[in-house]
């Protein structure tokens, strides 16, 4: 049979599992064993939560990188390429080493079936497994407990904040997907908590498993600076660090977080090293500012703590103008909570528009619009597309307002993709 390319790989991962999400460890870790790769060289950090996996994932790969390290790391979902998913030594695994571990992933499976995601977990793996790696950090795709990454025993499990997103799997409180999360912990090793707040699952569990717990605003703090933020930590002296290059307030507590989470395992580097990689830290959509006459703001807000999160950027980062919202959010979705924390921040003359979603968990832009009437009963526009929804953004905003498009990951990867093309016509 003649070698699949990625795209056809991907298309044909898509339907290999009768069920796009089945919560269990059994089949990767069934895979895994005989790949013979549940046993990595390097430490592994997992890192769960509800909002803040993103930012801290890439913090963690920032600092180590330059401080030298090489890591290997693990985040999903993509916004433009399936290649973003896994980096090695700061790069995108190239298109044939992904073609290549697929194919053994393949031979090594047999009868046994996994879903898309268990595939693209184990083909990170298979790559971090014969790479020479000085850390390897995996993002929990959903939940903790069954996501596919915590196949592999965490040296630290992080844990960034506990809200309400994905009850339909996780439960309808905060403790029970605050125990979901608390999945990833390891008896004995060391567990970080990014949020001041945490369900007292997470403590309970913490606890069982004699795992010792390392808490922002407890056993390490930030605290602003006047050349940015200060980081001080139990047996530390205290650090004064710049403010890292990711947008928001919330961001200082990311990176202690990540900090805490290294000198659990002995790496975090010296101040200097550290600095550079605040500095040098990036992650695309997560209020990523494209600036010009009118700015353009793409954030994957796309539950009501992100919404909070971001609805506190923008008021710290105010506009002239007014501010154009294109928003699409999934089904599975919160949006009436999402819209709640909006209202904070939205003006009589700012404009919504709320474009359609595609695909199996989408949701159209009438049936959006319809339920954000019910919390903020002024007129919306209606877009078909992520992509219309951006053309008409464009024609509406005049120079010293401000676009923002926010929502599903599906939202703001065709979104920044349509800009690329239509800033180069402009």
């Amino acid at each position: 049979m003649a070698t699949r390319t990625l795209e056809e790989w991907l298309d044909y991962q898509s339907q290999v599992h009768p069920a796009t999400m089945d919560f269990t460890l059994d089949r990767i870790t069934a895979v895994l064993d005989r790949l013979g790769i549940r046993q990595l060289k390097a430490p592994v950090i997992t890192v769960g939560g509800t909002n803040g996996k993103g930012s801290v994932t890439a913090l963690l790969e920032a600092i180590v990188h330059a401080a030298g390290g090489q890591v290997g790391l693990y985040t999903s979902p993509h916004l433009l390429r399936y290649q973003e998913r896994i980096r090695l030594h700061g790069k995108e695994v190239e298109e044939a080493v992904l073609v290549s571990a697929f194919e053994r992933i393949e031979a090594a499976r047999g009868d046994i079936t996994l879903t898309y995601f268990e595939y693209s977990t184990a083909a990170a793996l298979l790559c971090f497994s014969e790479a020479p790696l000085d850390l390897i950090v995996l993002e929990v795709g959903l939940g903790g407990r069954f996501d596919a990454v915590n196949a592999i025993d965490a040296d630290v499990a992080v844990v960034v904040s506990v809200s309400l997103d994905h009850c339909d799997y996780l439960g309808t409180t905060v403790e029970a997907i605050g125990r979901e999360k608390a999945g990833i912990f390891r008896p004995k090793r060391p567990v970080i908590l990014g949020s001041e707040s945490m369900p007292a699952s997470v403590l309970a569990y913490a606890a069982e498993m004699a795992a010792p717990v390392y808490r922002l605003g407890h056993e390490f703090t930030v605290g602003v600076s006047a050349t940015g933020f200060c980081f001080t930590q139990q047996g530390m002296d205290a650090l004064d660090l710049p403010l890292p290059a990711l947008q928001g307030a919330a961001q200082m507590g990311n990176a202690a977080t990540a900090m805490a989470a290294l000198q659990r395992l002995g790496l975090l580097p010296p101040p200097t090293a550290i600095a550079l990689g605040l500095r040098a830290v990036s992650l695309p959509g997560r209020y990523e500012v494209r600036p010009g006459p009118v700015r353009w703001i793409f954030d994957v807000a796309h539950n009501p703590g992100a919404a909070r999160v971001l609805v506190a950027t923008l008021r710290a980062d105010p506009c002239e103008g007014r501010t154009i919202w294109v928003a699409g959010v999934l089904a599975d979705k919160d949006a009436a909570a999402v819209m709640g924390e909006l209202i904070a921040i939205l003006q009589p003359t700012d404009v919504v528009c709320a474009v359609s979603l595609s695909g199996e968990r989408g949701r159209s832009a009438v049936d959006l619009a319809t339920v954000w009437q019910t919390v903020y009963p002024a007129p919306m526009v209606m877009a078909e597309s992520v992509q219309a929804g951006c053309a008409f953004a464009a024609q509406e905003a005049v120079p010293g307002d401000r676009v923002v498009v926010f929502g599903s990951f599906h939202t703001v990867g065709p979104a920044l993709d349509w800009h690329r093309l239509y800033s180069t016509h402009i």
